[in-house]
């Protein structure tokens, strides 16, 4: 056989795994309770982060904010953690209920001095985003829009501090409140959307016998951050159209994609692995949506 055959031919092996891995290279962040079972076992943060980064995922948001830390970190040790594995910091999970005098009052003064401590933290982990994971369903039309009024004056304090806000959906927020009002669409209704967005998190939208597609189209450019959730590994159930999700992505205004696993199949490390194959394989994923 030619030598000059035989280089080409080693050549091309070599450049096409290399052109694969860059054709499927994309901004893909992952929620860190998708590893939750690893780090309360006792796994070194730091060496989950890398095998996370390994895999091809490329942000984090946390899930362990409290009394100033991360996961027992301080915001600057989280930060150096999370950047020395080849990732970037993007968003935490963390929120402050009302008190019963501050939803009966409407006055949040003493709510928002944890605020402020927690914003503080959260810039120096360097996070773009803080979302509230959960709130009950309220009592009534009134205690929801005095929570609504409460995102409003966290996120307007997190935009003057170089952050944005938003609020993270399960399937509870469909039900109607006082049989008068969708809790959710009145949320997105009564939220400033200048400070408060919304990540939606795509599977608890079906479990909620909705469609995140009504309600990209129902509210525009509300949707920054997407949380992508299956039964168990992404793309497995058949339940989630994430075909047409993503083929409406710039309707809903999306910036960034969460891979959020909260039942596994298969151990954790494959599982999370699987879900993230499964969207760098998917034609219908884009690179980057912050672009």
């Amino acid at each position: 056989m030619d030598k000059k055959f035989i280089w080409v031919l080693i050549a091309l092996l070599i450049a096409i795994p290399q052109a694969i891995n860059a054709k499927t290279k994309k901004d893909i962040s992952i929620q860190l309770y998708s590893v939750r079972d690893k780090l309360n076992s006792g796994a070194d943060l730091n060496n989950v982060l890398k095998e996370l980064a390994q895999m091809g995922y490329t942000g984090v948001e946390a899930a362990n904010y409290n009394d100033g830390k991360f996961y027992g970190k301080t915001p600057e040790e989280f930060k150096r953690a999370v950047e020395a594995a080849g990732m970037k910091v993007l968003s935490s999970h963390t929120t402050k209920g009302l008190s019963k005098e501050e939803l009966a009052s409407g006055n949040f003064s003493e709510s928002m001095k944890w605020w402020d401590q927690c914003i503080a933290a959260h810039k120096a982990a360097g996070m773009t985003y803080i979302v509230t994971p959960w709130m009950d369903v309220p009592k009534t039309v009134k205690d929801l829009k005095t929570y609504c009024n409460y995102y409003n004056e966290i996120g307007k304090k997190c935009r003057q501090n170089g952050l944005k806000y938003g609020y993270h959906n399960h399937a509870h927020e469909f039900q109607k409140v006082e049989d008068k009002v969708v809790m959710l669409d009145y949320m997105l209704e009564n939220t400033n959307p200048e400070d408060v967005f919304f990540e939606m998190d795509v599977y608890w939208v079906v479990r909620g016998q909705n469609s995140p597609v009504d309600y990209f189209n129902k509210y525009p450019g509300r949707f920054t951050v997407l949380h992508l959730k299956d039964h168990r590994e992404i793309g497995q159930s058949g339940m989630v159209g994430f075909d047409a999700i993503f083929k409406n992505a710039d309707k809903a205004g999306v910036k960034h994609i969460i891979a959020e696993i909260e039942k596994y199949s298969c151990p954790v490390e494959e599982s999370v692995k699987q879900s993230l194959d499964y969207l760098l394989n998917a034609p219908f994923v884009k690179a980057s949506y912050s672009k």
